[in-house]
């Protein structure tokens, strides 16, 4: 089971540009912030604008939002990223042994549970808006 670490960037990405929006949001200073690499900060930052979410300049002023936070909801991050490869929260074992009565049976018991999960977590962020996040965040900063 794994979500991208694309999906935490993202968010990051998007907050610091709220909370820094009158400031320098080059991808040297985002990636300063999230404490990774700036390729991998130009990497997500392609994938959000490529889904409308930020807007991106060359120069100084680097990036901004290109919705309002509170229209920016974490589903609209985690789909931009990519999050879940295949569309697959949780891997499953592709050939498990057909002789197995545990092998040969499982995967179809097992897949619609998954689903049904994977569907709660998005629903679960399709009402979480980032405006959520940063509000937060404003409240820990105090």
């Amino acid at each position: 089971m794994s979500v991208s670490s694309r999906f935490y960037i993202g968010i990051h990405i998007l907050s610091l540009l709220e909370v820094n929006k009158e400031g320098n949001n080059s991808s040297e200073m985002i990636a300063d912030s999230v404490n990774t690499h700036p390729v991998i900060v130009r990497k997500v930052m392609g994938m959000l604008k490529k889904s409308g979410l930020v807007l991106v300049t060359r120069g100084k002023a680097g990036a901004t939002l290109a919705r309002d936070l509170s229209e920016i909801t974490l589903f609209d991050v985690y789909t931009a990223v990519n999050a879940v490869n295949d569309n697959n929260l949780f891997n499953i074992q592709e050939k498990p042994n057909p002789d197995c009565p545990v092998g040969k049976n499982l995967q179809g018991t097992i897949e619609p549970i998954f689903s049904l999960a994977q569907r709660a977590l998005e629903k679960v962020l399709e009402n979480v808006t980032l405006q959520d996040i940063v509000v937060d965040l404003d409240k820990d900063s105090d």
